[in-house]
């Protein structure tokens, strides 16, 4: 049977965020830290070794496979930072359009540092997957 890999863990988000090597991407952790939490009013937590997640959905797709997922999250990865956002919202691609210097891929948009993106475009974000993921997977 398939295993989650990324589940909620009881490991520290600030234990996390310190053993970030860079210190200027470990600002922009603590930045986004605060930006996620009072935006979805979620407490941090972590999720797999590496990715902070806020909230959290039940999702089942018609394959049967289902389970828990953070509504959104962040990664200070050592290349670029992770952020996590719902997919298949045609108001995250205009959103985008505005958000400043990114990169996206399947799931994740990637950014340098914190300076590069528009804060309140990040809040739009955020607010805009969790709604998404409220209303597709409604529940929990």
């Amino acid at each position: 049977m398939y295993q989650l890999k990324t589940k909620e863990t009881d490991n520290s988000v600030i234990e996390f965020i310190e053993q970030v090597e860079h210190p200027k991407k470990r600002e922009d952790a603590y930045r986004l830290l605060d930006i996620f939490a009072e935006t979805t009013g979620c407490e941090a937590a972590m999720w797999g070794p590496s990715i902070i997640g806020f909230g959290k959905y039940h999702y089942k797709y018609d394959s049967g496979h289902e389970g828990d997922a953070p509504l959104v999250g962040f990664s200070p990865r050592k290349a670029k930072i992770s952020l996590y956002f719902a997919t298949g919202d045609t108001e995250r691609e205009l959103l985008l359009a505005k958000f400043g210097k990114h990169t996206t891929g399947k799931s994740c948009v990637y950014i340098n540092k914190a300076a590069d993106i528009d804060e309140e475009v990040l809040k739009e974000l955020i607010q805009q997957s969790v709604r998404f993921l409220q209303e597709k997977y409604p529940g929990k």
